[in-house]
Parts: structure tokens; C-alpha cells; sequence
């Protein structure tokens, strides 16, 4: 779903809607109606749901698969970035769905190393400060 999701982001970011017609705009909206952004949120919610609260930022761990997702997270959040500039020529539901979607693969990592046992590592300072979870 989330790739099939991506194409139509792609198609929306590369219709700029000052240079395109009415007829293309309308093929490549996105989202108008929010549901795919309500859909994560409901889905970052049942994830949540169990797992330990965090305080600390968590580093790219957690196992193979939960890593994985870190990473895609992390390449979501630069293109997030990158989408900034581009504000007034996309969909802002583009920009909302590429914001839940890095917080959905952050909860989808956490999520993964629970119930695959693999304990996540936190960012300890350099001068040593850290903070727990809380059981």
C-alpha cells in the first residue's frame, strides 16, 4: 500500500500546479479528503499501543528488520526536508502524508524489535548523560 502510496506523492510532487493543466492536477491530487494520513495515524496508534515510552532518542537498532526501518524513516525525513521549498506547487496533504509516514516507520521500528525480543539502543551523550525508558 505505502508504495503504491509513494508513486501517487511522486506523481503529485512532479505536477507543479502552476504548469499543469486542470485535467492533470485533478489525476495527480492526492489525498484530498486525508484518508491515507488518518489511515497511518490509526495504524501509529495500534503500534503504540504496548510499547515502552521512550525519553531519550533512539538510534538505528532493534534488529535487522527494525533497523531497516530506521533508515527508511530517516531517508523520509530528508525527503521531507526537501519537499519545504516546493510547498506551494504540491498538495499540502503530500507534505502531511510524507510527515506521518516518517512517524509511522519510527513506531513500525519500535515496533518491530518488541516483538522480536531485540532490545533498541538509546543515544548516550557523549558526556555521558542518558535517560531510561520506563518499564
Amino acid at each position: 500500500i505505502i508504495q503504491c502510496l509513494l508513486q501517487d506523492v511522486g506523481s503529485n510532487i512532479a505536477t507543479p500546479v502552476d504548469s499543469a493543466s486542470q485535467a492533470k492536477l485533478k489525476r495527480t491530487r492526492f489525498d484530498a479528503q486525508s484518508v491515507h494520513c488518518t489511515n497511518l495515524e490509526k495504524w501509529i496508534d495500534e503500534m503504540s499501543e504496548g510499547l515502552p515510552v521512550h525519553r531519550s532518542f533512539i538510534l538505528p537498532s532493534g534488529g535487522l528488520a527494525a533497523s531497516t526501518l530506521h533508515v527508511a524513516r530517516t531517508i523520509c525525513r530528508r525527503s521531507e526536508r526537501l519537499l519545504v521549498p516546493l510547498m506551494s506547487d504540491i498538495d499540502k496533504e503530500t507534505f502531511m502524508f510524507i510527515n506521518r509516514l516518517s512517524d509511522f516507520l519510527f513506531v513500525a521500528a519500535r515496533w518491530t524489535a518488541m516483538q522480536q525480543q531485540v532490545t533498541e539502543k538509546i543515544y548516550v551523550h557523549q558526556q555521558g548523560r542518558v535517560t531510561e525508558f520506563d518499564k
